[in-house]
């Protein structure tokens, strides 16, 4: 039996899977896994050598030709015990989440409703996207018919943040189109992925070798890429890191699914709905604590009048009850680790040295009960211009930074051209006119209008333009062209 990550008098060591059977790495390479919301070590994981992950490639290769050969309508039906299992255990998941993420527990009841979405939407795309299209009689005595065949082996390289939903962007597809996987969680929060790959060797049963797990960093990853039965990656997380991988599966000849950074403005035109407004653009920039790509970073306020929303938001915001995920009246959870709140905190520095100025600030909250947790709270700058480090990085926190300009046209300027990063934008306004030239005009993959987090739903892809994507199929949906390739064939009888 793998072994049980949560404990807190002796954190275990987290196991691998590899050909169906959990086994402990000859790694001598361990880190520390954190609970955020009091400091404390809750697992150990280790790095795996270069032989496991060419182990763990070489057991899903093997799968591979059987697993693939199963028909279809037997694949589906482990993804239906596959729900079911994550349906039975969703509390557990979720609490595990929180516990070695940070966020709150309803944020992370979120992440496993939208985990098994993806697998219902991977079931409804093997009963209909990926089945094969054929014309008869194209020409005298020739019929033509093309079909998607699974390609082999697949990486799943899993971010932080989210750490269960964002595999089954990718996971559940792979395996009903008839790919076999290897995952490998992030270092950080590797815990509530381990526990889902324990949950599904036990209790769904998959043959050997079609699910294998293993831990470590980038060089894990590259090793990962560079096996020759290795036909693809999937990978989400920071752009510098995205731009690393997305060369070396190009250099290897691989598929990529690679997702980036972001840096998401959030427009309030002079006649937004404030009070309708204020709560959903409180969610977008500090739920998540901010450390999602769909977090609203930049707040664009249009016009001279956004007094009386600044002022409500910052209210709003300053009032954000900060503690342990776990507690019911938690509305914001710690950063993911202390390196994670110095990153902020550096960043808020930065902002105040060129100009800034503090609308709110979290810099000095306090969780009496937990004082070794990673805790911030919330903070908003103002007088912010494009030009400051603020407004033009990534800071994955729980840091707004109001720009305040005089037109639509102002607005979306900073939004196509302030950063490089193009993964969410939205736009809070009552005119339809301003609402459609926004969703026109934004360059960004998904356009929020009166939404905070434009997050896409599972049977629709998760969209991402310029730096916060490299590829050409995205997450979810689209996944049913990545996994597979098309064979068309001409007969003539």
């Amino acid at each position: 039996m793998p072994a049980k990550a949560t404990s807190a008098a002796n954190p275990e060591t987290l196991r691998l899977l590899i050909a169906g059977k959990w086994h402990e790495s000859e790694s001598q390479d361990l880190h520390a896994v954190f609970n955020p919301a009091d400091g404390r070590t809750i697992a150990r994981v280790p790095f795996s050598t270069k032989e496991e992950a060419s182990q763990a490639v070489g057991a899903a290769d093997d799968a591979f030709g059987s697993w693939s050969s199963m028909p279809i309508t037997d694949r589906i039906q482990f993804l239906f015990r596959m729900k079911e299992v994550l349906e039975k255990h969703a509390q557990e998941l979720a609490t595990l989440n929180t516990e070695n993420h940070g966020k709150t527990l309803e944020e992370s009841r979120g992440d496993v409703r939208r985990t098994i979405e993806n697998v219902e939407s991977a079931i409804s795309i093997a009963y209909t996207l990926a089945k094969g299209t054929s014309l008869d009689q194209i020409s005298p005595g020739i019929d033509e018919v093309m079909v998607k065949e699974p390609l082999g082996v697949f990486a799943i390289v899993c971010p932080f943040n989210f750490p269960i939903m964002i595999p089954f962007w990718f996971l559940p597809y792979a395996l009903v189109l008839g790919d076999t996987v290897v995952v490998k969680p992030s270092e950080i929060t590797p815990v509530p992925m381990q526990r889902v790959a324990e949950l599904i060797q036990k209790e769904v049963g998959f043959p050997p070798g079609v699910i294998n797990l293993v831990h470590g960093g980038s060089e894990v990853v590259e090793s990962l890429i560079g096996l020759s039965e290795t036909k693809g990656v999937t990978f989400v997380g920071s752009t510098a890191v995205a731009r690393r991988v997305y060369k070396l599966a190009g250099e290897n000849g691989k598929r990529a699914i690679v997702n980036g950074g972001a840096k998401n403005c959030i427009v309030v035109m002079p006649d937004a709905d404030v009070d309708q407004s204020v709560p959903s653009i409180v969610s977008s920039f500090f739920g998540n604590t901010g450390q999602r790509c769909l977090a609203g970073a930049n707040l664009v306020v249009v016009g001279a009048g956004g007094g009386q929303l600044l002022d409500k938001f910052s209210k709003a915001s300053s009032a954000l009850k900060v503690g342990n995920g776990l507690s019911s009246d938690t509305q914001m959870g710690p950063l993911v680790t202390n390196s994670a709140k110095e990153r902020v905190l550096a960043y808020v520095q930065k902002g105040i040295e060129e100009g800034g100025k503090l609308m709110v600030d979290g810099r000095d909250v306090r969780v009496n009960e937990f004082p070794n947790g990673f805790y911030l709270g919330s903070t908003i700058l103002d007088d912010i211009t494009p030009a400051m480090s603020v407004a033009q990085h990534e800071v994955f926190g729980p840091l707004a930074s109001v720009l305040r300009v005089e037109t639509l046209d102002q607005a979306l300027e900073i939004v196509n051209t302030s950063t490089n990063y193009g993964n969410m934008a939205s736009i809070f306004t009552s005119s339809g006119r301003s609402a459609r030239e926004f969703r026109r005009r934004a360059n960004a993959g998904n356009i929020g209008i009166n939404i905070g987090v434009a997050a896409p739903s599972a049977f629709f892809p998760f969209g991402g333009m310029k730096d916060s994507f490299f590829g050409v199929a995205h997450p979810q949906v689209d996944t049913v062209d990545f996994f597979t390739d098309r064979k068309v064939t001409l007969s003539r009888w």
